[in-house]
């Protein structure tokens, strides 16, 4: 039987493994390229798939996990922007808390409404502090949640939220720059916060090369996310996936 996703994220960070995951948001997919996603992401052994967007205007939600279960084994972890996007057909889902702005409907509003659907999924829930970092652009994340998204040099700022979400009893931290994002997340905020946290740190958006991803990685991140650079090169993956697994574990 295997392990649930959060002891394996968590083994994984203790053992200094780091992990890749695909995004996917189900408006900007269908049957066909999905295939193809699948194909090259189990070609290129990635960790996880992650589903879900900041609208998801489509009905393909469903279908989108179940495809992805028929075709290949690696978890699928829904990344909801509203309580509407839960689906039993996937492994786990981000309970997400947007921690960095000061939206009540995103800090527990929305948690009670979507409560009932969410217990009833059966889905493994890993409570997260999501945390909107300024991507030097306007972005789908930070206009829909109508919140001020964190400066991109205030370190101290990202730590301390971080250290605060750890403590409120948050199981991840996942910063991100939003998808478009036209700079990522620094490295020097990535370590900053890394070194401050003893849960597993999610970064995406912006990232849009191996070299970035790999940056990220040593600089104390536990999971990469890309979508849009994927969205745009499918053929990204390959090499992604091999920037992320190259970092040396810790012995």
């Amino acid at each position: 039987m295997l392990k649930p996703i959060y002891h394996s994220l968590m083994e994984k960070k203790q053992q200094g493994k780091k992990s890749f995951a695909v995004l996917i948001d189900p408006d900007k997919v269908n049957d066909n390229n999905m295939e193809q996603l699948i194909e090259l992401a189990t070609e290129s052994k990635v960790d996880y798939f992650l589903v879900g967007g900041s609208l998801v205007i489509s009905n393909y939600l469903d279908e989108c996990v179940q495809l992805i279960k028929q075709r290949c084994s690696i978890p699928v972890i829904l990344f909801p922007g509203s309580p509407s996007q839960v689906s039993k057909y996937a492994d786990a889902l981000l309970y997400l808390s947007l921690i960095s702005g000061r939206n009540p409907e995103l800090l527990i509003g929305q948690h009670v409404v979507s409560a009932p659907i969410v217990k009833q999924s059966g889905l493994e829930i890993m409570p997260t502090g999501y945390m909107v970092i300024d991507g030097g652009a306007p972005t789908t994340v930070s206009y829909i949640s109508n919140a001020t998204p964190l400066p991109s040099d205030k370190n101290e700022i990202a730590m301390c939220t971080a250290m605060a979400g750890e403590m409120l009893g948050m199981k991840l931290i996942y910063m991100d720059a939003g998808s478009g994002a036209r700079r990522a997340i620094s490295e020097s905020m990535i370590q900053k916060v890394a070194s401050c946290i003893d849960i597993p740190l999610i970064i995406g958006g912006g990232i849009t090369s191996p070299e970035k991803a790999y940056l990220n990685c040593k600089a104390g991140a536990d999971v990469i996310v890309v979508g849009n650079a994927i969205e745009k090169d499918p053929s990204l993956i390959k090499e992604m996936a091999e920037a992320v697994h190259r970092i040396p574990v810790s012995v």
